[in-house]
């Protein structure tokens, strides 16, 4: 008796694959070339969420990646479709998301004959996603394009990954027994620390009495938020964050919240009393240091980060501890001998009733009109009206100000789609975060011009049923180059747009929508945002003259560097 041999196109093999190895989910947008792959994985039963534009398609799938820790999977189709997805898949992988983009590609070995031709959707991928710095795989052959989409998807762990399917390998008919795949790549473990590196970042802890933290995505990635508030609670330090990881110690009385470009007088007053700062999984970036004027530099730092090329590379470091993050702070926390109240000065009375008054409308004078609101305040007043469990996604633009006005329940619950520092990544983000949350209302603030980009979209969100509530901060124009453009005393014309209504094109596609010009306004929609029925979107305008702290720190920095 002899056994059967079950014989199939190869993507059905690699819908079959993909679905076994617990996708529930992918994200696209059709071709020719990539859709019977689709059409076979969605009547399997693993959801296919197709969007507009490719860019958006793959921003869908990094953030539905970002939300669940889990590799995000987009389907493209070749040439062209490939060509629009360029955007998001350089966002992508500049983002480190796990995303596994899957694009289809002209059949191997083609080649027209006599009267047939050119092949108009003719690309060179690979070297286009090689200059992108995507690491790409090409399944040449039928009989392996298992593996090759095994060996993709382990390679995610490092970041985005480019599989490319020719139309005749898809196709190609071949039998399981033949082309299952092996063995995955497994992950290196994490190096153990060095003892000497504890100690040496231990001595300055020892000499020092005025300690900042300041953590970043890698200390939230690593679960060390306890770990650190032990820590901080034994030597006496302060706690801030990275905007990444921001209300990483929402709740704990010594918290100065986010430095740098976001951060607030409330937590500055501590920040600069700091006699040494200790980075966990934080970059240090521009954003964070303010271009090197948010932490003092004249103090010694320790770096602690899973990467040795992460540290020092954006602003100097006294001590390298390559460690995980939690594990760092557990082996100092052991090191570190106790330390007695007065010994602890910032953890002192008078600065803990400090941060406790602190208030963030102190920060500013409202700068609303009859027909704008401030952002600051439109974002205070939506802090409280939005469900307190909520999940942030932020587009990019001089709206981004708003961030430290809208609190999260921790890091998990905000992401900024800036990886790439353009605009129009936000939507697709926020699509695919609210896909892997079904269970919270995920929130977009992105700006009008963003969103114009992105218009299409809308559409994708009520036929897809997405829980989303969108809060376009439309200041009718281009925000930052108006200031940009100001800053340096030049015409702002072409940074200025007609005041245009969104309400009634959300309204056309199905969403409930309305416009505010005032607080007032806004108030009245807080049952409407505690529904939570069905997609909603706010056109809230907003006042274009208010500057983000950030842009005018850009400015300053380049009269410094003049």
């Amino acid at each position: 008796m002899t056994s059967s041999v079950i014989q199939r196109p190869a993507y059905e093999w690699l819908a079959i694959d993909i679905k076994n190895a617990g996708v529930t989910s992918v994200f696209g947008l059709m071709s020719d070339d990539t859709a019977l792959l689709v059409a076979t994985l969605d009547g399997m039963g693993v959801r296919f969420y197709g969007a507009r534009h490719e860019n958006n398609a793959v921003a869908m799938a990094e953030g539905y990646a970002a939300a669940t820790g889990e590799t995000g999977i987009v389907i493209l189709g070749r040439g062209p479709a490939t060509a629009n997805g360029l955007h998001g898949v350089t966002y992508a992988q500049r983002s480190g998301s796990r995303v596994l983009i899957v694009l289809g590609e002209a059949s191997v070995a083609w080649a027209p004959p006599s009267g047939y031709g050119p092949d108009s959707k003719g690309f060179n991928s690979t070297a286009v996603l090689n200059a992108a710095g995507v690491k790409t795989i090409v399944a040449t052959e039928s009989g392996g394009a298992r593996q090759a989409l095994a060996t993709a998807l382990a390679a995610t762990a490092y970041g985005a990954v480019a599989l490319l399917l020719p139309m005749n390998v898809q196709y190609g008919a071949v039998e399981d027994v033949e082309t299952a795949p092996r063995g995955s790549v497994a992950g290196s473990a994490p190096k153990p620390t060095r003892a000497a590196a504890i100690d040496a970042a231990a001595d300055i802890l020892k000499r020092s009495q005025h300690p900042v933290f300041v953590a970043g995505l890698g200390a939230h990635r690593a679960g060390a938020r306890d770990a650190l508030i032990r820590l901080a609670d034994k030597v006496g330090a302060c706690t801030g964050t990275t905007f990444k990881a921001k209300d990483m110690f929402r709740g704990y009385a010594f918290d100065v919240g986010i430095i740098g470009s976001f951060s607030h007088a409330g937590g500055r007053r501590l920040i600069d009393q700091a006699d040494c700062i200790v980075a966990f999984g934080a970059g240090l970036n521009q954003r964070t240091t303010s271009f090197g004027t948010s932490l003092p530099n004249d103090v010694p730092l320790i770096h602690v980060d899973t990467h040795r090329e992460n540290i020092g590379r954006w602003f100097h470091a006294d001590v390298a501890v390559v460690a995980d993050v939690k594990q760092a702070a557990e082996q100092l926390f052991e090191v570190l001998p106790p330390r007695s109240a007065d010994q602890k000065p910032l953890h002192g009375a008078a600065n803990r009733q400090w941060l406790a008054d602190f208030k963030l409308q102190s920060e500013f004078e409202p700068a609303n009109t009859p027909r704008t609101m401030d952002p600051r305040s439109l974002a205070l007043e939506l802090d409280r009206l939005l469900p307190t469990e909520r999940n942030i996604v932020y587009d990019s633009g001089n709206f981004l100000q708003i961030a430290p006005y809208i609190s999260v329940p921790g890091p998990a619950h905000i992401k900024h789609a800036g990886d790439f520092s353009s605009i129009g990544m936000g939507f697709g983000t926020a699509l695919g975060f609210a896909c892997a949350r079904v269970d919270q209302p995920t929130v977009l603030f992105v700006g009008d011009g963003s969103f114009l980009m992105t218009l299409g979209e809308l559409e994708t969100a009520v036929r897809e049923d997405i829980p989303l509530i969108i809060v376009v901060m439309n200041d009718g124009a281009y925000g930052a180059e108006l200031h940009y453009l100001k800053m340096r005393s030049m015409p702002v014309a072409k940074s200025v747009f007609a005041d245009l209504d969104f309400a009634p094109i959300a309204q056309a596609v199905g969403f409930q929508a309305e416009t505010v010009r005032t607080l007032d306004e806004l108030r009245a929609l807080e049952p409407l945002l505690a529904s939570q029925s069905g997609p909603i979107l706010l056109d809230c305008k907003i006042n274009a003259s208010v500057a983000a702290p950030f842009l005018l720190e850009t400015i300053e920095y380049e009269r410094r560097k003049r």
